[in-house]
């Protein structure tokens, strides 16, 4: 299946300076004046996106899943452009509101990857078909606000169980 991507700067998700996060716990690399998000606060985000996505794909209208992106994702990502991003998914009839209902099982630890940008990997282990996650959140004007995202759909089929822990 294709992989969309998306970012709020196509470089920052495609140049492999992206690829080589940091290590490590968050709390131990972030910038010490960002609150660094809990467990239950993570999954808040990842929930929210999950929500502004299937929205924007039930609705047609990726207006709001554009305003509610960081500066730097707005800039970047018309909606127009991100109706193209996610035709994919609709097509496919990829219902994301399932990801409502599961916790999102992490594949890595959350990162920084910049001093007020966070990334969280993971997927939703949904049958037949799971959905991974690649997410990025910029701090900005006081909340994390979602600065690029990666979704694909994985048949459970064509996953090792170790890739459902």
């Amino acid at each position: 299946m294709n992989k969309l991507l998306l970012a709020a700067a196509a470089a920052a998700l495609t140049l492999p300076h992206a690829a080589v996060a940091q290590e490590g716990d968050p709390r131990t690399t972030a910038n010490p004046t960002l609150p660094v998000p809990d467990q239950l606060q993570l999954t808040r985000l990842i929930w929210s996106t999950m929500a502004a996505i299937h929205h924007a794909n039930t609705s047609g209208n990726y207006s709001v899943l554009r305003d509610i992106g960081a500066t730097g994702f707005q800039v970047q990502n018309s909606a127009a452009q991100l109706a193209e991003v996610f035709r994919g998914i609709r097509e496919q009839r990829i219902d994301l509101s399932n990801t409502l209902l599961l916790g999102p099982t992490f594949t890595a630890p959350p990162t920084m990857v910049s001093a007020d940008v966070l990334r969280l990997q993971g997927l939703f282990g949904l049958r037949p078909v799971a959905v991974q996650f690649d997410l990025f959140f910029q701090w900005s004007n006081g909340d994390w606000r979602l600065y690029g995202v990666s979704l694909q759909p994985v048949e459970m089929t064509t996953m090792q169980p170790e890739d459902t822990r």
